[in-house]
Parts: structure tokens; C-alpha cells; sequence
């Protein structure tokens, strides 16, 4: 971590959970808060409502901190009833992520992961024309859902990686990604080359309709359960790539199985599941499927940073520190030569907790 465990005990008392499990129970949780505790750290693997956050009430705590940017694990009601605030940790995860999401989407076009465990195998004999033959990404549409910071980042790969051109879906414009497809275009003409084009789609239908390769970034709540269904699948193109690289039950992996079965020449990449940390009955056996489990912020400095940012917003809440002005500009909390400021990074229901702003 950026902050080293001397550090942290000094600031506060903690203690770590040892549990072999790799996802505890609400029992589980309940135990390690015992009758005495100021505030928890945790995963979004665990389910956190009005049990645990009662409980955390009475022994005394009044934060709880996900070491994640997403919180569809917690209920943030339940946290407000009980006064207890929620932190998470953007900022850190995106250019993670959309790397992750980029990788997934070559690993599947190129169909690297089928061509790897064939040649350890043994199964190579020699260069034949038609061996693990895959899709060409230059010139090609990407398509993003949800082009928020990830999404963007995402894009912003995928263009000036391979040249692709653009269209993305969202519910607000996204000017600097506009800005920068154009700048793109205009740089690669005057250098004598196809320029690369954006549009911004009028539906999500359009984009899955049009696009060769499609990302989803939306965050999932009640619209975005099952975005990707039966009729959504069957809407694009035979031999698309889709990869999830956001939340698990943005797809509908029972239908998934079922296209990916009928579609040999559709392909996905995915690094999250409906029920994680199953997957489906089927998935694993698709060889045009390539998955991962969960690992889109696995960089070192992420993970740290994470910590950090987990740490810090129960430290300050403690203390009674103010919230950061800006979540996603993190960086002086995570600089190893300076002290973090006396903030929280990022409290997401601070406005319902009446918590105070900071002003540096």
C-alpha cells in the first residue's frame, strides 16, 4: 500500500480479516464487527444492507469503505438510516480497466486464447492459410455503451491503437472524446492516411447494429440489468466482438451461452459475470468466449492505490475530515513523499450525511 502498514496502525487501531474464505458471509461480517469498531473496509463481493450497517452502528462505526468504484453491493438507503458513510475509489481504475476491456477485445478478434492452448497442446504442425483465422481491427467500428471515463478511455485506445472509427451511445455527449476523434482524423489525413470518424448514436440498438467490436461501460442498476438479451444479441453482426469489462448482470449470460453456441464466428471477452464468481452452465466450454476473473484494475498501482483510497476515506471520516472537491483527481493522496490531505477522498452519500466539502 501507499500507506505502509506502520503508517496506518498509528493512525488507527485496525484489524485485518485472516477468513480463508474469499467471500465472506453477512454472519462472517457480523463477527469481525463484534461490539466495538469505527469503520470496516471492504469488497464488493460482499452484501452490504440494513443488517450490517446496524450492526456497524452499534459497535460504534460510522464508515464503511468499498475498495471498488462501483457500490451495487451496498444499500445506500440502509447506510443514510443508519448514518454511516460510503466511500469507494474512482480515479484510479480507469485507464486500468479500459486497458483490460482493449485487451479483451484483441485477445477475442484474434482469437488468441484458442491459438494458445493449441500450441500447448502440441497440436501445431506448421503455417496452414486458414489456421485460427480472426478479425482485422484497422478500419473497422468500435462501438462503446456508456461513455463515461472508462468508455472513453477505452475508445480513445481502440481509435488511435488501430485506427477504428467511433460510434458510441450515451446519455450525455461526450465532447473531449469528439474532440479528440476528430483531432485524430485530421492528423492521420494530413499525414496522407484514412482519417478515423465518430458518431454518437441515437440508441444503443444503433451501435450494436453497426458496430464490429462493442464494449459496455454503463453502471448497472435496475435499466441496465440484462442490457445485453436474446433480442440485443440477435441485433448484431455475425462475427461482432462484445466485451464486458463493467458489471456482470448487464448481460443475460443464459442467452450469451445459447449465441455463442449458435454463432461460432461471434466472440466475447469477458471479465465479469452475472454470478460471480460462477459462470453459467456452458460458458466455459465456448471456445469463442475468452474470460478472465475479474482482474480489469489488477496493476500494481491501482490495487495500491485502491487500498489507499479505501483506507483514507474511513481514516477521515473518523476524523472528522471534509470530502474531497473532486473524487476522480486522487492523485495527492496517493503521492509516496507527501502526506495525504485531511480529506476523504470519496464519500458518495455525503450530501445525504450533510458532510462538509473541503476547500483546498
Amino acid at each position: 500500500m501507499m500507506i505502509t502498514d506502520a503508517e496506518f496502525s498509528c493512525m488507527l487501531s485496525a484489524q485485518i480479516c485472516t477468513e480463508k474464505k474469499t467471500i465472506l458471509s453477512v454472519d462472517d461480517i457480523l463477527a469481525l464487527i463484534g461490539d466495538h469498531c469505527h469503520g470496516v473496509i471492504g469488497q464488493l463481493t460482499e452484501d452490504w444492507g440494513e443488517v450490517l450497517f446496524s450492526a456497524l452502528k452499534r459497535a460504534g462505526g460510522t464508515a464503511f469503505s468499498n475498495m471498488a468504484v462501483g457500490y451495487n453491493n451496498v444499500d445506500v438507503d440502509a447506510a443514510n438510516r443508519n448514518g454511516i458513510a460510503i466511500g469507494n475509489t474512482p480515479g484510479v481504475l480507469t485507464e486500468t480497466t479500459a486497458e483490460l476491456a482493449a485487451s479483451l477485445s484483441v485477445a477475442a478478434a484474434r482469437r488468441i486464447v484458442e491459438a494458445d492452448q493449441f500450441m500447448r497442446a502440441g497440436l501445431y504442425d506448421g503455417w496452414l492459410p486458414h489456421l485460427f483465422v480472426g478479425n482485422l481491427l484497422k478500419g473497422q467500428t468500435v462501438g462503446v455503451i456508456g461513455a463515461g471515463r472508462i468508455g472513453s478511455a477505452y475508445a480513445r485506445m481502440m481509435i488511435e491503437g488501430f485506427k477504428m472509427n467511433l460510434i458510441y451511445f450515451d446519455l450525455y455527449q461526450s465532447t473531449r472524446l469528439e474532440k479528440f476523434v476528430t483531432a485524430y482524423g485530421q492528423f492521420l489525413k494530413a499525414n496522407g492516411e484514412q482519417p478515423v470518424t465518430w458518431k454518437r448514436a441515437s440508441s444503443m440498438e444503433e451501435v450494436l447494429r453497426e458496430a464490429d467490436v462493442i464494449s459496455l461501460h454503463p453502471v448497472l442498476d435496475k435499466t441496465t440489468y440484462h442490457l445485453i438479451n436474446p433480442e440485443r444479441l440477435a441485433m448484431m453482426k455475425k462475427e461482432a466482438v462484445l466485451v464486458n469489462a463493467s458489471r456482470g448482470p448487464v448481460i443475460d449470460e443464459v442467452a450469451l451461452v445459447e449465441h455463442l453456441r449458435a454463432n461460432p464466428m461471434f466472440r466475447v471477452g469477458l471479465d465479469v459475470f452475472e454470478d460471480e464468481p460462477y459462470m453459467k452452465p456452458g460458458l466455459a466450454e465456448m471456445k469463442n468466449a475468452v474470460v478472465v476473473p475479474h482482474i480489469a484494475s489488477a496493476s500494481k498501482w491501482t490495487r495500491e492505490g485502491m487500498a489507499t483510497l479505501a483506507a483514507l476515506n474511513v481514516l477521515g471520516k473518523i476524523k472528522g475530515y471534509p470530502v474531497w472537491g473532486n473524487p476522480n483527481a486522487v492523485e495527492p493522496f496517493l503521492d509516496e513523499k507527501a502526506a495525504p490531505p485531511p480529506a476523504c477522498p470519496s464519500i458518495v452519500n455525503a450530501k445525504q450525511l450533510g458532510l462538509p466539502s473541503s476547500k483546498l
